[in-house]
């Protein structure tokens, strides 16, 4: 009998520890939850990709930006420093720059980082198969723009890798922006031998690999994404968060409600609720160098006659949306290269350019009635303004429809569109009259200018003119800054003039933050950086 208890008690006694032991690790698991340094973040939107030469937009670069690394990154003062490159050398005449890649820069599955991978990545982004948006941001190398038309091949174009940590790219001319230019994700690594194995390594969560402060560890299409630390990453120490969560939530007034209950750390300001929030001093405002503008398309008619297009846009009146449509103190944009931008005289380019395109109401009846006697028309044809599926761009699209009623005595049809469908629709040039926006690749004027060059990926006007052609060819091969200057500010004009596109307003970050979270860098450019991010 004491045998039968002894061991009932021994085994009650296995049976206690093993639940004391389950207890401490639900505790010790509970307790390292609640420690983890989680933001939550709104994408809005299902990134288009996160292929690098792909997602070049809105909705790919601050996820993509975190989760990959070029050669230099920008800084807090979005100035480009040394990243997967930890110096390089540059050749007397400016024009070849030697890239040292650090011996610790590792991709997320414990590959070495090599020369070979930008190689592989830079050719890609420039193969005409790839069909990236971002191809032309790479012309400045020496072969490249030939390469992407389809007039050269890959090994034309100058950029190899010496050995597996040194990258050597030659430059058809000096440029000032060079490094700010390969600070944009078009131009991070791609693991070669990743890519090979699975061409859609960048697809989903499982596959990806990436080199930058974070990993891409759960995807649920539509619905959202999270990434949490890279600790291979070679600046490993240096970041903070544990994860960051991004929803897919695109109503800025659902946005704003999961901010108020805590489960967003960042959120838009609602249009209805900007003044209030102004004024209660819960609003920060940043510089963004961007701009929110209509494409015509000049293949369609009446668009193809400028007067026409000139009519309607001087029949907007770009004060009143900022200020009782948008409500987030942005300036209202009669030009197209935005503030911030200083010439070789420490002058402001927008200050310089002046007010290109403004509201004239009177003028624009005139020019409407004389681009419909230039073509014949008795009746203007039917006008249909497309939209991508948002609040902010419906509400933009019916003002502008409004003002179109009363200002020119045309009635405007709208239609709205998914985000995807819309992008792929407006390059195909199906779209009539479309919303768009630019927001800056890198720090420079004529990367704004340089969009509307013949033939461009991100042109989706169907517009082409020799002499801006020529005018964007000799600014970027201009050493001389007051001669680059003087031809940027010519080219702007005859854009402005020719009128493929109107402005509406220059872009800002207008945002509401928890105050626990500190560190968040919103580049100008336009993407987050939060490789510094921190929450308390």
């Amino acid at each position: 009998m004491k045998k039968v208890w002894s061991s009932i008690l021994a085994i009650m006694l296995i049976f206690t520890l093993a639940a004391c032991t389950a207890n401490s690790d639900a505790g010790t698991e509970k307790k390292k939850k609640e420690s983890e340094k989680v933001l939550y973040l709104n994408n809005q939107v299902e990134p288009t990709s996160f292929d690098p030469p792909i997602g070049f937009d809105s909705v790919s670069w601050s996820a993509l930006n975190n989760l990959m690394e070029g050669l230099v990154r920008l800084d807090k003062n979005n100035e480009p420093v040394a990243a997967t490159a930890e110096k390089w050398d540059v050749s007397q005449d400016g024009k070849v720059y030697t890239f040292h890649i650090r011996d610790n820069a590792k991709w997320s599955n414990g590959d070495d980082v090599t020369a070979g991978d930008f190689v592989f990545a830079w050719k890609r982004l420039l193969n005409p198969e790839t069909a990236s948006p971002a191809s032309f941001l790479g012309y400045f190398i020496e072969g490249a723009e030939d390469y992407a038309n389809g007039k050269g091949s890959a090994d034309d174009v100058k950029v190899k890798a010496v050995d597996d940590k040194t990258l050597e790219v030659t430059l058809t001319s000096p440029q000032a922006f060079f490094l700010n230019v390969i600070s944009n994700p078009a131009f991070f690594p791609i693991n070669e031998k990743v890519a090979k194995e699975n061409p859609k390594w960048f697809a989903e969560a499982d596959s990806f690999v990436g080199n930058g402060p974070f990993n891409l560890t759960a995807w649920e299409h539509d619905n959202y994404f999270e990434m949490t630390k890279n600790k291979k990453y070679w600046d490993a120490d240096t970041v903070k968060l544990d994860k960051v969560h991004w929803a897919m939530i695109n109503d800025t007034n659902t946005e704003y409600q999961m901010f108020q209950n805590g489960e967003l750390d960042t959120s838009d300001v609602p249009a209805d609720l900007s003044e209030q929030l102004f004024k209660d001093g819960k609003v920060k405002v940043e510089d963004q160098a961007g701009t929110y503008f209509y494409r015509f398309n000049v293949t369609k008619e009446p668009f193809q006659n400028k007067n026409i297009r000139k009519a309607f846009a001087m029949a907007v009146d770009q004060q009143q949306i900022v200020d009782f449509v948008t409500k987030s103190k942005e300036k209202p944009a009669y030009g197209f290269v935005s503030y911030g931008f200083k010439d070789a005289n420490g002058k402001d380019f927008r200050e310089t350019s002046g007010d290109l395109l403004k509201t004239n109401v009177e003028e624009a009846k005139k020019l409407l009635a004389q681009g419909m006697k230039e073509e014949g028309y008795s009746k203007l044809p039917e006008v249909t303004l497309t939209y991508s599926t948002s609040d902010t761009h419906k509400a933009i699209a019916e003002a502008l429809q409004q003002m179109f009623k009363d200002n020119l005595g045309v009635d405007v049809k709208l239609a709205n569109m998914e985000a995807n469908v819309f992008v792929q629709d407006q390059t195909a040039l199906k779209l009539q009259l479309s919303r768009s926006s630019f927001l800056a690749d890198y720090g420079d004027p004529i990367n704004y200018l340089e969009n509307f060059q013949t033939g461009l990926a991100m042109n989706r006007t169907g517009w082409s003119n020799k002499k801006y052609d020529q005018l964007i060819k000799e600014a970027k091969n201009e050493s001389n800054e007051a001669k680059r200057f003087d031809l940027m500010y010519e080219a702007e004009k005859l854009l402005l003039d020719e009128a493929p596109i109107f402005p509406i307003y220059f872009y800002n970050y207008v945002y509401l933050q928890n105050e626990d979270v500190s560190g968040i860098v919103r580049h100008p450019v336009g993407y987050l950086e939060l490789k510094w991010a921190d929450k308390k």
